[in-house]
């Protein structure tokens, strides 16, 4: 059951199909009090075999070769987008990449949409899912601890592939920045390491191979290594984990996870393995933060790193520290 009608849609698609190309299809749009949603492709769901794998991406521009992946992953078959903002953007992009089934993608307006019975029979049975970029705060406030955070962690474990970026991204660790109350940048973390600005969250999905991480996106275009390590040494100080890692992309960038969690980067950018060895050596409310042995595991596209091991391959190591909200680099490099 999809959230259309399907003898409505089937009607509207066969339409399509003989007004234009697979890959500009337009998109059927069905709007409630409480979301939006937008199908494009067959109305009828399909069921196809799936491989599992997480799609972990760091915003901007898409990655093809990312979206590509995660629809051979889901064998052709039905991938759902969730988003709190926007519309039927990956829609088009997606299907023209194929092939893929269908791709719908639901607009949630409120929390209540999470509990909503066809919004979960639809993610029940899709081949994949994506979460688009956005506020994190939203995904946040709408989705944590409803059906829909359940749904999505049933479908993972069960070998359904998950993606996201930027927002999306940063709720599939067990760790992550919420920005409930707006975004901050690394000079301000290193600065007041205990600011308001820094809320993290956990245990809201439970994604393969993401226990004991936090992840970040845009990260060298908008500068965000420092915020990343304060970051990290709050989880440890605030004992939510006693090492603490984290999985920084950047822009244009995406790390394919497969479901042994080996992985490899698509795109233009870098992505980087962050781990703690201590606790920070100087953590208090509005002072800077000195924190010693970050290692530091630098990968670009053709390089790997197994999750598993957290060790990499082709890439390249380094360690952090940071002085009084300094940062050092043994590479003589932040990025």
């Amino acid at each position: 059951m999809r959230l259309t009608d399907a003898a409505v849609v089937a009607a509207i698609f066969l339409v399509a199909q003989q007004a234009a190309p697979p890959a500009t299809l337009a998109s059927v749009k069905r709007s409630t009090a409480t979301y939006d949603s937008y199908l494009t492709g067959n109305a009828a769901d399909v069921t196809r075999k799936t491989t599992g794998g997480l799609v972990l991406a760091g915003g901007g521009t898409d990655v093809p070769d990312a979206s590509r992946w995660l629809i051979a992953h889901a064998g052709g078959g039905d991938v759902v987008v969730i988003r709190a903002s926007g519309a039927d953007g990956y829609n088009g992009f997606m299907m023209g990449l194929g092939p893929a089934d269908s791709v719908e993608s639901i607009v949630f307006k409120s929390r209540e949409a999470s509990s909503d019975p066809e919004i979960i029979r639809t993610l029940e049975h899709a081949e994949a899912v994506f979460l688009a970029g956005g506020d994190q705060g939203n995904y946040i406030k709408y989705w944590k601890d409803t059906p829909l955070e359940d749904t999505l962690n049933v479908l993972a474990k069960r070998g359904v592939p998950i993606g996201g970026t930027s927002a999306g991204l940063a709720v599939l660790g067990q760790f992550g920045f919420a920005a409930l109350n707006d975004g901050i940048t690394s000079e301000a973390a290193l600065a007041d390491p205990f600011s308001d600005k820094i809320t993290i969250e956990r245990d809201f999905l439970a994604m393969p191979h993401m226990t004991g991480i936090i992840t970040d996106s845009h990260f060298v275009e908008r500068d965000r290594m420092g915020r990343t390590l304060v970051f990290l040494a709050r989880l440890v100080h605030d004992k939510w984990t006693p090492r603490a890692r984290a999985i920084a992309i950047d822009s244009k960038t995406a790390v394919l996870v497969e479901a042994d969690g080996t992985a490899a980067v698509v795109g233009s950018g870098p992505a980087y393995f962050l781990e703690t060895t201590a606790p920070a050596t100087l953590l208090k409310a509005q002072t800077p933060v000195s924190i010693a042995g970050i290692n530091a595991y630098r990968v670009k596209a053709g390089a790997t790193f197994d999750l598993t091991t957290w060790t990499g391959t082709g890439g390249t190591a380094y360690v952090f520290s940071v002085e009084f909200g300094q940062m050092k680099s043994s590479n003589g490099s932040v990025y």
